[in-house]
């Protein structure tokens, strides 16, 4: 199913997700067992045949007003929201940033956690970016069980003393059916050392192509540089993680071939293998990557061929880009289509590779949408909202009791729209993540807290006010 990759939506923005130590008790959930028709992903809705719309255009978005309908509660901090298809979206499956997964079914919110690694993850405590990440789910999860975590791990053989944590993306294979399992069969498949405690994305995603795409943050502290920050070409600021592809794996989109082991070559080291049309195989640098340039990649989605990213930005500007194979997004010589302390920056690499503009963008300050801290989501593919059909909806980490919404232009940067949340349920105002069934409707995780701590946490599904 490989076929031309048009792009992906990237952020970037400041420091990311509050963390809450310790999980004070189960959530809770009702029953929701709602069901709409499919839609098919990657396609325009109601377009007249050229991939124009005739409908939903961004005049309608902008009188378009949501709410949440709380479908769980009680979480710490629910970073991800897994549904997959296998179950026909009758399972949610959230992850609790410090260890565990919860299932909420068509009978509510199981009292127990569907898996639980808290004794694998850092302690956590005030606010904190480490923690239990992500989770995806095989494409043939109904037939072989296997599913896919990345968390944050206390430094591991390979990693330096003097580093925060590693980075660990691991498989593990379970009984399809159950409600619950363990992580006795974990497989570690990547381990990355992380010299600082922030910066550290942790989305997964299978693409169409059957192959899986991770999200990996440039290694923390600011600037992109400090401790385990290498050298990079652009002189204008020290250190690079994000413009480097030879001496470690952060700050880019990571792409693996988990069905196959021995990476392009046949290495035994392997417990991957690596797509032959990985941008850098047979090249200068790590055959893994599949994108860079990036700061805190948080949250991807895919939207057909279409991959969707939110990279969190540092003081500035918060971005989102259309990302293609070997596509470098700019960090850190630029912040979303601006110069990073520089009063001017190239375009382009030494190399003659250009830095992509991001195809959205918004500030930290001044009128119009703003905030802090992108949080990616999806585009919505749904029947419930038609407004809503082909924009993607995101927000900002502090966002208020609204959304975002913006649909594909010709032009750069695309027009951002803002959209009112009047009624946030039982929820806070703090998103963190977003997840999408496979009938295209939307579900929002939000937390009323910036650190990991209580149980303010819920899962939301997106509805028309």
């Amino acid at each position: 199913m490989n076929g031309s990759r048009r792009g992906f939506l990237t952020a970037t923005g400041t420091v990311l997700l509050g963390g809450l130590a310790g999980c004070m008790g189960a959530p809770t959930g009702g029953q929701t067992g709602e069901t709409t028709t499919e839609t098919t992903a990657g396609t325009t809705a109601d377009d007249g045949g050229d991939g124009t719309e005739t409908s939903g255009r961004d005049s309608d978005l902008a009188s378009l007003e949501l709410r949440y309908e709380t479908v769980a509660s009680g979480f710490t901090s629910p970073v991800d929201v897994a549904i997959p298809e296998a179950f026909d979206g009758s399972r949610r499956f959230v992850v609790d940033q410090p260890g565990r997964v919860w299932l909420h079914d068509d009978t509510g919110l199981r009292p127990d956690p569907y898996l639980d690694i808290t004794d694998q993850v850092v302690e956590l405590r005030g606010y904190d970016e480490r923690g239990f990440l992500g989770l995806t789910f095989h494409p043939e999860f109904a037939d072989n069980g296997r599913l896919f975590v990345r968390y944050s791990a206390p430094r591991r053989s390979g990693t330096p003393s003097n580093y925060s944590h590693t980075f660990v993306l691991s498989e593990l294979t379970v009984d399809p059916e159950a409600t619950t399992v363990s992580a006795d069969s974990e497989r570690t498949l990547l381990e990355i050392p992380q010299p600082q405690a922030n910066h550290n994305a942790g989305a997964l995603a299978f693409g169409p192509d059957g192959y899986l795409y991770v999200a990996v943050g440039d290694g923390g502290n600011a600037n992109d540089e400090g401790r385990g920050h290498v050298d990079d070409w652009y002189d204008a600021v020290t250190g690079g993680n994000g413009q480097d592809v030879t001496e470690n794996l952060l700050g880019s989109v990571l792409r693996l071939d988990v069905d196959s082991r021995g990476g392009v070559s046949g290495d035994e080291d392997k417990p991957y293998g690596i797509p032959e049309d990985n941008p850098l195989v047979g090249r200068d640098g790590y055959d893994e990557q599949y994108a860079l340039g990036l700061r805190n990649p948080w949250r991807l989605s895919f939207d057909g061929e279409d991959l969707y990213v939110a990279d969190v930005g540092q003081g500035m500007w918060e971005e989102v880009n259309l990302v293609e194979a070997g596509g470098n997004y700019g960090w850190n010589v630029r912040e979303g289509a601006h110069c990073f302390r520089a009063g001017e920056c190239p375009t382009e690499t030494p190399g003659g590779e250009p830095l992509v503009d991001p195809v959205l963008e918004y500030p930290h300050s001044g009128g119009g949408p703003s905030g802090v801290a992108v949080i990616g989501g999806y585009v919505y593919r749904g029947e419930e909202i038609p407004t809503l059909s082909g924009a993607y909806v995101f927000a900002d980490w502090q966002s208020q009791g609204r959304l975002f919404a913006a649909r594909p232009q010709e032009s750069r940067p695309w027009d951002i729209v803002e959209i009112p949340v009047s009624d946030l349920g039982g929820g806070g105002e703090n998103v963190l993540a977003f997840g999408r069934d496979p009938t295209g409707e939307l579900y929002v995780c939000t937390s009323g807290s910036t650190r990991i701590s209580g149980t303010t946490g819920t899962l939301n599904r997106l509805r028309v006010a």
